[in-house]
């Protein structure tokens, strides 16, 4: 079906798609990152020193764009205003970040990070599980990661303490670690500060005999 001509969200172009070119062109320019937190870094570096210093669960990690505008707005009105219609646009963008096509073609599976049932019920879905999906249902599989318990907001913790916060906060289905043994598996989120949340989850899929993780989000904090 083709999509209903609209205003783009940013520059208000009329008519375009969410997104026009010109916009994503301006503000998903790729960059540099570091490639197990995705950390924006110089060009030329392939790791951030916390990463060298302290060698995280991912082995590897993406990130669409920075977090900040108008990524930061477009994430608000995906998640808050209940607007799932941003999960095609977004991962548009998940797919068009430099190696993320080659590691979705690798992964056996994409797992996303689940949220608590106290949250999906305020929000109605979840934001990470709509754009695994629009990448790829048939090896998306949203019920395998569990979120145990809810976990307080995160927002003004250090990376210290989200990392205390989320201990224990997720298991693996005991049905599917024998699917996750020995295999390439994508961990998936929309935005990633600390990388606490990932690397927490990521070590439940190394413990249950994951071969490789990859971590993929659309934003990243600087």
């Amino acid at each position: 079906m083709p999509e209903v001509p609209s205003q783009c969200a940013v520059c208000h172009a009329w008519p375009a798609t969410r997104l026009c070119g010109d916009c994503v062109a301006r503000f998903a320019l790729p960059r540099p990152r570091c490639r197990t937190c995705a950390l924006p870094l110089p060009g030329g570096v392939a790791q951030c020193g916390r990463c060298v210093r302290h060698p995280p669960p991912l082995d590897a990690c993406f990130a669409a764009v920075d977090y900040g505008y108008p990524w930061a707005g477009l994430l608000a009105e995906f998640k808050f205003q209940h607007d799932p219609g941003w999960a095609e646009p977004l991962a548009a963008r998940l797919r068009a970040a430099p190696g993320v096509a080659q590691a979705l073609q690798q992964a056996d599976w994409l797992l996303p990070v689940p949220l608590s049932a106290e949250r999906l019920r305020e929000r109605g879905f979840n934001q990470a599980l709509l754009l695994a999906r629009r990448l790829d249902r048939a090896r998306t599989r949203g019920d395998w990661l569990l979120r145990l318990r809810a976990t307080p907001a995160q927002a003004s913790l250090t990376r210290a303490q989200r990392l205390r916060n989320l201990r224990d906060a997720f298991a693996l289905e005991p049905l599917a670690a024998a699917q996750v043994a020995g295999r390439r598996v994508m961990l998936l989120d929309d935005v990633m500060t600390t990388g606490a949340t990932l690397q927490t989850a990521a070590l439940v899929l190394r413990q249950a005999g994951a071969a490789h993780v990859t971590g993929l989000v659309l934003a990243r904090t600087a």
